[in-house]
């Protein structure tokens, strides 16, 4: 099967360049899977994992946003951060899970929800890339 050349790249710098087989990612859109000759697109991403599917094996990371360039050939993905399983801390991750519920929960005036809900989602997806990996 043919490869595409996979970059991701955050503002602290270059997380993985590497070939793949296949790229899904989550797109505020819905759902992208790109192989090798996907027609070129630009889209903005989601918080959620990139699942890269190599010959042998599969590796995923925890993207929280950003935006995704496809290229025949190439994918750019250019994320507000991204973590490597073990990159992430999961003690952290629970805290913040379980401190973004309690926020939820509560039913004060001073507590920016769509700023918890993003934080329970980060703190979700970390701890599903971790277990999935």
């Amino acid at each position: 099967m043919k490869t595409l050349m996979v970059s991701v790249v955050t503002p602290d710098g270059p997380v993985m360049e590497d070939a793949f087989e296949m790229v899904s990612l989550k797109a505020e859109n819905g759902e992208l899977g790109i192989l090798h000759g996907h027609i070129p697109l630009v889209a903005p991403l989601s918080i959620g994992a990139i699942r890269l599917k190599g010959q042998d094996d599969t590796k995923r990371l925890a993207v929280n946003g950003g935006f995704v360039e496809v290229r025949p050939d190439k994918v750019t993905i250019l994320a507000q951060s991204a973590e490597k399983p073990d990159e992430i801390d999961v003690e952290r991750a629970r805290k913040a899970k379980e401190r973004a519920e309690r926020r939820l929960q509560t039913k004060q005036d001073d507590i920016d929800f769509r700023r918890a809900e993003n934080a329970l989602r980060r703190a979700i997806n970390r701890l599903d890339v971790v277990e999935n990996r």
